[in-house]
């Protein structure tokens, strides 16, 4: 299977099988479009706990920000690249991911981590409300059961902007399963390696280490009701 052809039912099976294998349920954290994938294993069941961090957007959540327009556009201008995989120029990039670094650094981060991905990963979030049914990237917002969900979002984030993450986070308003958002002021998408990385990388943790033991004596006893 070549990058170009994968597909978000792909990935969230590939993980599914990885994850459903592991002894002792983990803490899920996803970054972007990995933000979107955690929430679909924690509606699956999977996990401990999870962290969606600038986090792509789940099915239903319509709220579209003009810097979110203007990241994706390189992506969604031609139809084609739904097909394909897809990269930005170091300019691009600068506007998407590093908005709040400098020029010279922004481009040696687009040096050392810039890649081509999936286009149909970006088309299929946009698809997904437009195409009548469930899409890959449903969840059921209601489950009671799934384990404690947190969003972390970047107050100058354009790519995916707080008040995507914001949004997706209140859809789960149905559900009694915990749910929490934090939002950093000043930070962008490039949030786990910029300067102050530290900050975020704490948080999680401590909200991790704070839900995941609890959640994971939920899950023991409902396996032993199960056998």
């Amino acid at each position: 299977m070549t990058t170009d052809s994968i597909a978000d039912a792909d990935t969230i099976e590939h993980l599914a099988r990885i994850v459903s294998a592991l002894e002792s349920p983990p803490i899920l954290i996803g970054h972007a479009f990995g933000g979107a994938l955690v929430q679909i294993l924690l509606d699956r069941g999977l996990g401990a706990a999870g962290i969606a961090i600038d986090s792509v957007p789940t099915e239903g959540v319509r709220t579209l920000p003009a810097s979110r327009i203007r990241a994706t556009f390189p992506v969604l201008h031609n139809p084609a690249n739904r097909h394909r995989a897809v990269g930005l120029t170091p300019r691009q990039f600068h506007y998407a991911f590093t908005n709040t670094l400098s020029k010279d650094q922004s481009a040696a981060v687009y040096e050392r981590y810039h890649v081509p991905a999936p286009g149909r990963w970006v088309w299929d979030g946009v698809l997904a409300n437009l195409t009548p049914g469930h899409q890959d990237t449903w969840v059921n917002y209601a489950n009671a059961e799934r384990a404690p969900l947190l969003f972390i979002a970047g107050g100058e984030d354009h790519i995916a902007p707080a008040a995507v993450n914001k949004e997706n986070a209140d859809r789960y308003a149905r559900s009694s399963a915990h749910t929490d958002y934090k939002e950093f002021p000043g930070r962008d998408h490039y949030t786990v390696g910029a300067d102050g990385w530290e900050a975020v990388a704490d948080y999680a943790r401590t909200w991790a280490t704070e839900h995941a033991p609890w959640s994971r004596r939920v899950i023991a006893r409902r396996r032993a009701t199960a056998s």
